[in-house]
């Protein structure tokens, strides 16, 4: 395929999902040769995971559908389709929430993924070491009782990559302790294991999961049916 024409199909493409709300795009494509590959809108995390994190790989551009600005790809360079990683380590990825783009310069929300392919809440691969540095990279943009780290349920959630959400929490429940099924950590190494036996114990069988900073010392997880980031956090601004 000749690449002016590639690269004017990508484009038109990204033109597409800038349009959309958030990156719930129903359809993303790739052009890859003389063949059309979808991107559904359930994956665009794991893509971003995948294919957007390493600017000096092979045909980067090409292959990302939301390309970091470093990268200088051509196209379409506003926030809403580009990405933006904030760190990453061997197993892990922070990065900008869409949500942010068009937002006031101290609202926060952020994403922590895992590299490898996990699905949610449910996936019995989710790791425990996510959360620690979730909190870590919270730390670096509020303060400790602003802190509202959230998982939304399987039934609640957009994307099948498993992503914490880093958001502040709601004004009206900063420095609280959440009532309803929650129990108390000293740290953030078993929040998986505690975080399922509260459900079991519960009867809960689909749940999402928020990390706050306690009042009585280390951190306060809470188990919702609903979704914490919904129910608990600031996880969009006011433009």
């Amino acid at each position: 395929m000749n690449i002016t024409l590639l690269n004017a199909l990508i484009y038109l493409c990204k033109q597409v999902a800038k349009c959309q709300h958030g990156l719930a795009v129903v359809v993303l494509c790739s052009c890859i040769f003389n063949n059309v590959h979808a991107v559904v809108s359930s994956d665009m995390l794991l893509h971003i995971v995948e294919q957007c994190t390493n600017t000096s790989s092979a045909d980067y551009c090409n292959k990302c559908l939301a390309p970091q600005a470093t990268a200088m790809c051509p196209g379409n360079a506003t926030c809403r389709a580009t990405s933006e990683i904030w760190q990453e380590t061997p197993d892990f990825v922070a990065m900008r929430d869409i949500k942010m783009c068009g937002c006031p310069a101290h609202f926060v929300h952020g994403l922590v993924l895992p590299k490898s392919r996990v699905s949610g809440v449910e996936d019995a691969k989710r790791p425990e070491a996510i959360w620690q540095f979730a909190w870590d990279m919270a730390t670096e943009r509020m303060p400790q009782h602003e802190i509202a780290l959230a998982v939304n349920p399987r039934t609640r959630r957009s994307q099948n990559q498993l992503h914490v959400h880093l958001v502040r929490l709601k004004p009206e429940f900063q420095g609280k302790n959440l009532e309803g099924v929650t129990v108390h950590t000293q740290n953030l190494t078993k929040v998986w294991e505690l975080a399922a036996g509260l459900a079991h114990a519960n009867a809960m069988q689909d749940y999402g999961v928020l990390v706050t900073s306690s009042n009585k010392g280390g951190y306060l997880i809470v188990l919702t049916a609903q979704s914490p980031e919904v129910l608990f956090t600031q996880a969009y601004c006011n433009r």
